[in-house]
């Protein structure tokens, strides 16, 4: 069975991307996981109220433009949503794309000099500090603490059947990826085995453990960009 994801126009032309129908894990059903995602969003803001000014402040000074990077993102069963990054890049940066060379294999883009990403932006990204706004996300229900990694229009129009398995999940703030190398694994081959495990290996306390890795993988930077 497949079904309609997103239309996409080319040359004039219209053409639809079909994609199996995606199963619903019992991840998406747990109470427990969702109480959990309440709880931890809602810290989440609190730290992110506190720190705000300074980091709006500091991009501001570093970089001209808005403080936010909004972008959008597809998440459980294809369901796009918007995020929110504090913004890590200098102003126009997905049209200079195409200067930078991809160090990732695959369908998504890594690059560890990447020139676009400003001073400020290089220390909220290895700090993770870029990632707060989206607990927003996390308390409505669009993206869980826990999860597998939100992938853009450009990177889900060219999965197969095999890749459209990591959207059977809600896209986390965190997951099997983040704490088993992060930038470190630039093979998006790898990613997907990493997102289909945690979906193997998933239960309510396992986020948790998750959790707890990926507090001690920011804390000690390992893997960070």
């Amino acid at each position: 069975m497949y079904q309609i994801l997103f239309r996409t126009i080319v040359q004039g032309a219209t053409s639809e991307t079909l994609v199996p129908e995606l199963q619903l894990h019992p991840s998406v059903k747990s109470k427990f996981k969702r109480c959990l995602d309440i709880v931890g969003s809602l810290v989440g803001l609190i730290i992110l109220a506190i720190v705000f000014i300074p980091i709006a402040v500091a991009i501001k000074i570093d970089s001209p433009g808005p403080i936010f990077f909004i972008q959008e993102r597809y998440g459980l069963h294809g369901k796009t949503f918007k995020i929110r990054k504090f913004r890590s890049m200098v102003m126009k940066a997905e049209e200079l794309k195409n200067l930078v060379e991809n160090e990732a294999s695959g369908l998504f883009f890594k690059n560890k000099n990447d020139f676009r990403v400003t001073k400020v932006g290089r220390f909220l990204r290895s700090s993770s500090l870029d990632e707060l706004p989206q607990f927003w996300n996390v308390l409505v229900g669009e993206m869980s603490l826990v999860g597998t990694r939100p992938p853009t229009a450009d990177e889900v129009v060219n999965y197969n059947q095999r890749h459209w398995q990591r959207l059977n999940v809600k896209p986390g703030l965190t997951g099997e990826w983040q704490v088993s190398g992060r930038s470190q694994v630039k093979d998006f081959e790898a990613v997907v085995d990493l997102d289909l495990q945690y979906q193997k290996k998933w239960y309510p306390m396992y986020d948790i453990l998750i959790i707890m890795r990926t507090i001690y993988v920011i804390l000690t930077r390992v893997g960070a960009c």
